[in-house]
């Protein structure tokens, strides 16, 4: 990912970093796949799954820490170096969220299907829009750090949007079905809840893009409007 250095050694333990965190994704992604599929099926054996796999997201996480520590007391990064470690360190950060975000969805999954069928009668299927958009853009995130490509990052910021608005179209729709059939209100809630993690999941990968933009341009566009971003991108 970095420019050479005079050490290859640097390069091969900047490389090895970003490898790690590549490979981070891949499981967090597996995991996105697997919860998503649990409450799709009312699968309480791939939810599970979901479950024991968390602690393997978390154990990654804490690696990846240890060596990011290790590199900075030896090498003493300075300018884009330094940038990159630190951008890799809340990407990192972020990953593990999203597991977390997927553990969510799965012990809910568990809850439903040892409730009553009341979920079943929803919308729940409609979810998977917001599912299907959130994994793909995380996964675009990912190609992005991993190539330290802005313009990508760029577009990922945009489509955060509509991620947005299939999590506020799916809100008003619940509203409905409870304000039409009260019964529905606790399982709404339960769905609720659900649509809720996973349109964090898509803010994680907003997250992701900014600090690559981060990497590259030296810029923290963090909680600054898509326009006056694009705008200092030009």
């Amino acid at each position: 990912m970095p420019d050479k250095h005079l050490s290859t050694q640097f390069d091969s333990e900047l490389n090895g970093l970003s490898s790690r965190v590549m490979e981070l994704g891949g499981l967090v992604e597996s995991q996105i796949r697997q919860a998503i599929y649990s409450l799709s099926q009312y699968n309480g054996d791939a939810a599970y799954q979901v479950i024991v796999n968390e602690s393997r997201v978390n154990a990654m996480e804490v690696e990846i820490d240890r060596e990011l520590s290790s590199i900075i007391a030896r090498r003493q990064p300075t300018a884009r170096d330094l940038r990159l470690l630190m951008a890799i360190s809340k990407t990192t950060a972020n990953l593990e969220r999203v597991g977390d975000e997927a553990e969510k969805i799965a012990r809910m999954v568990r809850s439903i299907i040892e409730k009553s069928g009341a979920v079943r009668a929803l919308p729940a299927a409609e979810l998977n829009t917001e599912a299907d958009l959130a994994s793909a853009l995380l996964r675009k995130a990912l190609d992005a750090f991993a190539r330290l490509d802005v313009a990508a990052a760029i577009s990922i910021l945009r489509e955060d949007d509509q991620i947005d608005r299939e999590f506020d179209g799916f809100v008003r729709k619940l509203i409905t079905y409870m304000m039409e059939d009260p019964r529905t209100i606790s399982a709404s809630l339960d769905l609720l809840f659900l649509a809720k993690a996973i349109e964090r999941i898509g803010d994680h990968a907003k997250n992701i893009a900014e600090f690559t933009i981060y990497i590259v341009k030296g810029d923290d566009v963090r909680h600054q409007p898509l326009e006056q971003i694009e705008s200092a991108m030009r």
